[in-house]
């Protein structure tokens, strides 16, 4: 196939969805993945829709009112300043690359860069240490670094041979990007754009990123991505949030993780929509409101944390509020949701997906919700509940991918676990993707949100979904967040234990307690009610995800200042 031929492959399975955005149907039934011998997503579709466009592709405002606007034919010469640069150095079709960076134009372009020279990438977000960068480093044997300057220091640490790039001024031994020139205007007067000729073709099964989990239970993973699983993959992404070309989408995400190439690079891009990005120190609601007011922001994602402080604002200072308002990353409590509904008229959706893959799960445009579901299976993924114990599949179990259906794998899946070839063997086993996470599905197919695997719990031989006791504890107005574990017991094996943080103007004791358990006995059935409570900052990875293992560790030990319910 020829690189016209790719592109308009990629372009009629995109438009397809397009044009279905609100007929789920159809677009479940007739959608099928382009699944190209080759494919490099920046050469075969970015430069292409960016050669001579003027509208804008980034939009980044920074909390003191600078901005940096750059449109898609000004990233496109910028990204092959930026790959003609990066080669000069040494940097080859296969080598790994630690990116490092914030929110900033430097961060696009170099992805865009390392996939038009066929590196891998390995984002990493500007929260990490040394030890964790030598993690990266070693495991993910990485060939050179690109980080920002302030940040270099920390690979003093860090052993090993690599090239390293600062960003913002190069201290002693490291390279400058700036050297790149990848601004406008670095060049010298009427000098031709520099040519970029990539030095052989991209394979589809080629690998493209390298992503460490959060680690929430064990030591992170190395998820690895091709140069489809992600752009490919991400049209699923792209059809969840309702994206339509020129759209200003703005996705709250930090630089390193997965949901930031999930919704601040392909699913917009698929879609030809701006990436706007306000870049803020400390979340301040009515500031964000006023910025997505003024730039016009039209779709907007934020993980349930963000949604949680912002419903504590008047969300009434948003004159127009965006047309699509989508969560993910954990799914969302029904009073959030509620909440923004009264007040924009706008119904946050839910998705469902993982570091390992794209949008699995969502409820997607123009479709019926139903309070607590996150919705049907997205377009190209077919999904089956396998029973944890007999691997039968029901109406709960495992949320699970069908390899080996009509459909085939799902190419927006990942290829494996980098250097885990029993753990990629383990969770494909039997010809399905296992998730980790428990659903169950109602008569219309759509999947509830049960918890993780490894959280759900059996009280009274009754089985427990923490997040269903979360949310229940969160409709009351003295909770800003809750995570539910089993608290050992004598008679009952388990019971729930609840940690707690609570609202503004809520004192820890057990006054509070008395009210919260109170409240608990009037929303949840009794074998699900709250026993225990303890108030108590919730240990989180550096992505913002619970550790519920440190919080069951915590319970186990008896730490801190416990409540019971049969003396509140």
């Amino acid at each position: 196939m020829t690189a016209n031929g790719r592109t308009q492959s990629f372009r009629a399975a995109r438009d397809f969805l397009l044009a279905h955005r609100d007929d789920y149907t159809a677009a479940y039934e007739g959608f099928r993945w382009p699944r190209p011998a080759e494919f490099n997503w920046a050469l075969d579709w970015f430069d292409r829709i960016a050669r001579g466009n003027d509208r804008t592709a980034l939009h980044i405002v920074e909390e003191d009112g600078l901005e940096t606007r750059i449109s898609f034919e000004e990233m496109r010469r910028r990204s092959d300043r930026a790959a003609l640069w990066l080669r000069a150095q040494g940097v080859r079709a296969g080598d790994r690359i630690v990116v490092m960076l914030g929110n900033q134009a430097e961060l696009w372009e170099t992805a865009l860069a390392a996939m038009k020279l066929r590196a891998v990438v390995i984002p990493a977000t500007p929260l990490l240490g040394p030890l964790d960068l030598a993690d990266r480093v070693e495991r993910g044997r990485a060939a050179h670094v690109i980080v920002r300057a302030g940040d270099a220091a920390k690979f003093a640490e860090v052993p090993g041979d690599y090239t390293r790039i600062a960003v913002g001024g190069a201290p002693e031994g490291w390279l400058a990007y700036e050297d790149a020139g990848t601004g406008l205007g670095t060049e010298a007067p009427g000098a031709p754009d520099p040519a970029f000729v990539p030095d052989g073709p991209t394979l589809a099964d080629d690998p493209l990123m390298l992503y460490f989990t959060s680690g929430t239970t064990a030591r992170p993973k190395l998820v690895q991505h091709t140069h489809t699983t992600y752009p490919i993959g991400h049209l699923s992404t792209m059809y969840w949030i309702g994206l339509i070309p020129g759209d200003v989408h703005l996705n709250i995400s930090s630089p390193g993780w997965a949901k930031h190439a999930w919704s601040n690079l392909f699913a917009p891009w698929n879609a030809e929509a701006t990436v706007f990005v306000y870049n803020y120190t400390r979340f301040d609601a009515a500031r964000l409101m006023a910025e997505m007011d003024r730039c016009a922001v039209t779709t907007f994602c934020a993980p349930p944390t963000v949604w949680r402080m912002l419903i504590q604002a008047d969300l009434t200072q948003l004159s127009t509020p965006p047309r699509e308002a989508v969560a993910a990353g954990e799914p969302l409590n029904p009073e959030v949701i509620e909440h923004v509904r009264r007040a924009w008229g706008v119904t946050i959706r839910d998705g469902f997906g993982q570091t390992e893959t794209s949008v699995q799960v969502a409820n997607t445009p123009g479709q019926p919700l139903k309070t607590g579901s996150m919705g049907r299976p997205s377009p190209g993924f077919a999904v089956t509940l396998l029973d944890p114990v007999t691997g039968q599949p029901g109406d709960e179990g495992e949320i699970c991918l069908d390899l080996s259906g009509p459909s085939g794998r799902p190419v927006g899946l990942m290829t494996g676990y980098e250097g885990d070839e029993e753990r990629t063997a383990e969770v494909t086993a039997g010809g399905y993707y296992r998730t980790g996470d428990i659903g169950a599905r109602d008569a219309d197919g759509y999947i509830t949100y049960v918890g993780r695997a490894d959280d759900v719990f059996k009280a009274s031989d009754y089985k427990i979904s923490p997040f269903e006791l979360e949310s229940a504890l969160l409709e009351h107005e003295a909770v800003a967040e809750a995570a539910v574990v089993p608290a050992p017991d004598p008679l009952r094996l388990a019971v729930p234990k609840a940690y707690v943080v609570l609202a503004e103007g809520w004192e820890p004791g057990p006054e509070t307690a008395k009210v919260l358990f109170a409240h608990s006995r009037a929303v949840l059935a009794p074998y699900k009610r709250v026993r225990r409570l303890e108030f108590a900052e919730l240990p989180k990875t550096v992505s913002g995800k619970i550790r519920r293992i440190e919080l069951r560790e915590r319970t186990l030990r008896g730490d801190g200042v416990e409540f019971h319910e049969e003396t509140s």
